[in-house]
């Protein structure tokens, strides 16, 4: 409504580089910073954390709390783009001197919670992500039983484009609303 020439293409990113914004190929990129380079801007967007989440009527939602046995005691379903099994939270397990079994690993947060909502096993998502599921949906969130950096959602472009004023318009914007979105999620 208050941009009606603009045109937002969402591009997959299959490696964490800045080599698509060197090129011309992406204007804006968001998400969390990898190793971008010196000349790549960035402006943090918002804090997030992992929750995990189940099914509605899974044995799980019935807890006050959930513990770490409780967490290993079922399946997981990992989401990664690169098909990594492991991250933060298995290291946490680990300190523990416990670990989960991964049970699938799928492309993308949206994939693990259809694959919750379906089955038995526990997704770990952004708690964000859940910020745009309807308020009907049929998963149950808790907070996980071990201690997981946070997540800083940050948005990336290059140089050439910090005196574009449409360019400008459109990284105000997309900070505006990231910050109501989550103005009133805990971090």
């Amino acid at each position: 409504k208050v941009a009606p020439g603009v045109v937002l293409r969402f591009a997959a990113k299959p490696e964490k580089s800045a080599k698509a914004l060197r090129e011309g190929r992406v204007d804006l990129e968001i998400g969390v910073a990898g190793e971008m380079g010196p000349e790549i801007r960035l402006q943090m967007l918002f804090r997030d954390r992992f929750i995990g989440v189940v099914r509605e009527g899974h044995p799980l939602a019935n807890l006050d709390k959930v513990t770490t046995s409780h967490y290993i005691e079922y399946g997981h379903v990992v989401a990664s783009r690169r098909g990594v099994l492991t991250g933060p939270v298995d290291e946490e397990l680990a300190e523990a001197g416990v670990a989960r079994q991964v049970a699938a690993i799928v492309p993308g947060f949206p994939a693990a919670l259809a694959v919750a909502r379906a089955t038995d096993l526990i997704a770990l998502v952004p708690a964000s992500f859940l910020l745009t599921q309807p308020a009907n949906a049929a998963f149950h969130c808790f907070e996980l039983p071990v201690t997981t950096r946070g997540i800083t959602i940050s948005q990336f472009w290059h140089p050439r484009s910090d005196a574009d004023q449409a360019h400008r318009w459109l990284r105000q914007f997309m900070l505006g609303v990231c910050r109501r979105l989550t103005a009133d999620t805990p971090a």
